[in-house]
C-alpha cells in the first residue's frame, strides 16, 4: 500500500535537525583515542572537603557562534543553579570558553588544571572531549564531559549525556519480557546510525535474544525511499518481530517510519523500536510507524521540575543539555558533602547507588559510560503513555 501521509522537505528536516542536535549535544563528531590509562587504575585528584572545591565548567563560547553562546549561558545558569541547591558544600565555579575547536578546548583545559582544577566538567561537543581527557591525564584530573558520544569515554573521562546504549538495554529488555526475540535494525549510514546500530546489536545479544535483519539508507529523502523496499524484504526474509530506528524525530523519523510501513512492513505486526525519543516532535505521534512502537523517555516528572525551576529562575525554558550541567554539579556536590578526601576519584564517581538528575537517576560506569533510570512509552491515538514508569532507584531498576 502506498504511504499517504505528507512528507516534509528533507531539507527542512536536516536544519531542525541541526538545532535540535545542537541542543541535545548529539554532535556525532570525529574523536581523537582516548589516551590509554593503566586498566582499573582509579583516576582523580583527592580534595580538601572542607575547603571550596574547584570546579571547572568548559562551555562552548567563543566558537563565534550565537548558538554555541546560548548553549554555554545555559550550561552555566544549570551549573550555578546546582551549586544554590547544594547543602553545605562549598563549589568554587570556573567558567572556560573552550569553543568548537579540539585545540581551544585543550588548551582551555590545561589552563583550569594550571588554575587548580580538582576536576572538569564538559566540554560539550564530541570532537573536542578527548583533546580535553588527553591534556589532564597526566596531571590525573577526571572529566565529566557533556556528550553523549559512546567513543570519547574510557580513562578519565566519563560522558553524563544520554547514550544509545542505555535505551538500548531498556527497549530490549522490556520487550523480551513482552514475548519479542527477534530484532531488525535499521540505521542510517551516518555515524550516529552506526553508532546506534552497535549499540542495538550489543544490547541484543546481551539479553539472550536475536539479530533479524540489518537495514540501511543513505541520509536523504532519496535515499531513505530507494533503500525501503529492499530493507523491508530484509526484515521479512530474517523474521524480524520488532525492528529498531536509530532515526531521529526531528530528521529522518518521519520519513522512514512511513515508507517502510508503506512497504509492507506492519507496525501490527512487527513492532517498531525507537533509539530516539519521538515526543521531541509532536508531529512525529501521527507516523504510522510509531503507532503502538516503543520508546524510551526521562523521568517526566523530574525534568518538568527542573524546567519549571529553571524558567523561574532565569525566565525562559533550559536547552537539553543544561539538565546535563546541573547533574555534573549535583553528582561533584554529594561526593564532596560525603567528607571524602577521594570524593572525586574514578572509584568515587562510579558509586552503585548513583545520583538524583534532573532527568531522574543515574550512574557514571567504569568503562566512561552511563545508566540513566528511563520509562518505556508508547504512542495510542498519537498520545504518549507510559507503559513502564522509569525506576526511582537503581536498587529497584531491574529492568
Amino acid at each position: 500500500m502506498t504511504a499517504t501521509l505528507p512528507r516534509p522537505p528533507f531539507s527542512r528536516l536536516r536544519r531542525l535537525a541541526a538545532r535540535t542536535t545542537a541542543a541535545c549535544a548529539a554532535l556525532w563528531m570525529a574523536a581523537c583515542a582516548p589516551l590509554p590509562m593503566t586498566e582499573g587504575s582509579n583516576t582523580g585528584l583527592q580534595i580538601d572537603p572542607n575547603a571550596p572545591v574547584q570546579v571547572a565548567l568548559l562551555v562552548p563560547a567563543g566558537s563565534g557562534d550565537s548558538n554555541d553562546a546560548l548553549l554555554a549561558r545555559n550550561l552555566e545558569n544549570a551549573a550555578r543553579m546546582a551549586i544554590a541547591d547544594l547543602n553545605g558544600v562549598q563549589i568554587d565555579l570556573r567558567v572556560y570558553n573552550s569553543g568548537a575547536s579540539p585545540a581551544q578546548a585543550a588548551q582551555v583545559a590545561t589552563q583550569a588544571a594550571d588554575e587548580g582544577a580538582k576536576i572538569i566538567l564538559g566540554p560539550l561537543y564530541g570532537a573536542t572531549v578527548n583533546p580535553v581527557g588527553n591534556a589532564v591525564a597526566a596531571r590525573n584530573i577526571n572529566v565529566l564531559a557533556l556528550s553523549n558520544n559512546p567513543t570519547v569515554a574510557g580513562g578519565n573521562v566519563f560522558v553524563l549525556g544520554p547514550t544509545f546504549n542505555n535505551t538500548a538495554n531498556r527497549l530490549v529488555s522490556y520487550a523480551r519480557r513482552s514475548g519479542i526475540e527477534r530484532f531488525g535494525i535499521v540505521h542510517a549510514n551516518d555515524i550516529g546510525g552506526q553508532l546506534g546500530r552497535d549499540a542495538v546489536v550489543a544490547a541484543v545479544q546481551a539479553n539472550g535474544a536475536q539479530v533479524a535483519g540489518i537495514g540501511s539508507y543513505a541520509l536523504s529523502q532519496q535515499g531513505i525511499t530507494s533503500a525501503t523496499p529492499q530493507i523491508a524484504a530484509t526484515l521479512k526474509q530474517a523474521g524480524a518481530q520488532a525492528v529498531f530506528l536509530t532515526a531521529s524525530a526531528n530528521a529522518d523519523l518521519p520519513i522512514i517510519a512511513t515508507s517502510l510501513p508503506g512497504a509492507g512492513i506492519n507496525p501490527a505486526d512487527t513492532r517498531y523500536l525507537g533509539l530516539t525519543n519521538w515526543s521531541v516532535l509532536p508531529q512525529a505521534l501521527s507516523l504510522p510507524g510509531v503507532q503502538g512502537g516503543l520508546f524510551a523517555v526521562p523521568d517526566r516528572g523530574m525534568t518538568a521540575n527542573f524546567e519549571a525551576r529553571y524558567n523561574a529562575t532565569y525566565g525562559t525554558m533550559p536547552l537539553p543539555p543544561a539538565g546535563l550541567a546541573y547533574d555534573g554539579i549535583a553528582a561533584i556536590g554529594a561526593l564532596v558533602a560525603t567528607g571524602n578526601r577521594n570524593a572525586l576519584t574514578k572509584a568515587a564517581l562510579t558509586t552503585s547507588q548513583g545520583f538524583q538528575g534532573t532527568n531522574g537517576i543515574f550512574r557514571l560506569l567504569p568503562n566512561g559510560l552511563n545508566e540513566r533510570g528511563l520509562a518505556v512509552a508508547t504512542i495510542r491515538n498519537n498520545q504518549v503513555v507510559i507503559l513502564e514508569n522509569a525506576p526511582r532507584s537503581f536498587d529497584r531498576a531491574g529492568s
